[in-house]
């Protein structure tokens, strides 16, 4: 008697939900559906990244509960860490202005992912039916082996077709991203003799504007740079600032500089 209901309450212990794991599900689902709708709704692409960064985080910490512990660090590390940093650097290298995400550069992308979504959504409505109906094995005989052990049998016998597909979908991708980010030089490469000729054509200070602070003593914005004939350099601090000379004091403008500015 006592054999039965211990056999009972391992096997219900399967199927029921802790508390701690409840409220984990409740709070951060909820967070999860906030940061992908978050990535479709957001006009500017920066703030997408980020959002789908949260959402990515936020997954692993649900694989981690389900004791899929290879699974979660891979989602950190590989997702969240590499692919989503990389996104950022290529967002923050070429920048996407507020206006030209609201241009829709492929005709009837709005239609084909409102599609491709309602597909996803009722294959997931159908798996989840699925599991619900005929069952499942539970975390400890999917687990039995080790995580990363059974993974890796789904991975490289059943699901093996699968996993391929998605290898030769991703190198395709790249391949296209490749493609569509090269461009061909229509014009001929300026020699640094014809570049050094157009900076000197325009006029202008032809070197680099004079470091502020060029004292052993001091290296302050507001502090003007000592010129050769030991006169202060009003080009070396900027106009929105008061210079001032090694002596604390403010610098003395020259005629001419004082009748430009007025």
């Amino acid at each position: 008697m006592a054999s039965n209901l211990a056999s009972n309450l391992a096997a219900d212990t399967l199927v029921r939900t802790s508390t701690g794991e409840a409220v984990t599900f409740w709070i951060l689902g909820v967070l999860a559906v906030a940061g992908a709708l978050g990535v479709v709704l957001a006009v500017n692409a920066v703030y997408s990244a980020m959002f789908l960064a949260m959402t990515m985080i936020i997954l692993a910490v649900f694989y981690m509960v389900q004791d899929a512990l290879f699974l979660g660090v891979v989602q950190v590390v590989v997702y969240t860490g590499a692919v989503m940093m990389l996104f950022l650097f290529v967002l923050m290298l070429i920048g996407v202005d507020s206006a030209e995400s609201l241009k829709e550069t492929l005709h009837g992308q709005r239609v084909a992912a409102v599609v491709v979504g309602l597909g996803f959504g009722i294959l997931l409505l159908a798996a989840i039916g699925n599991v619900a109906t005929g069952g499942f094995a539970g975390l400890t005989a999917a687990n039995s082996g080790g995580n990363v052990e059974g993974l890796a049998a789904l991975i490289f016998s059943r699901y093996l077709w699968a996993f391929e597909l998605t290898s030769a979908l991703l190198i395709t991708a790249a391949i296209g991203a490749m493609v569509l980010a090269h461009r061909e030089r229509f014009e001929r490469r300026k020699t640094q003799r014809e570049l050094s000729e157009e900076r000197f054509r325009a006029g202008g200070h032809a070197t680099p504007m004079p470091s502020p602070g060029v004292y052993a003593r001091h290296n302050a914005v507001d502090v003007a740079a000592l010129l050769p004939d030991g006169s202060y350099s009003e080009l070396s601090v900027s106009s929105i600032l008061h210079s001032r000379g090694g002596d604390g004091k403010p610098t003395p403008v020259p005629e001419k500089v004082k009748g430009g500015a007025s």
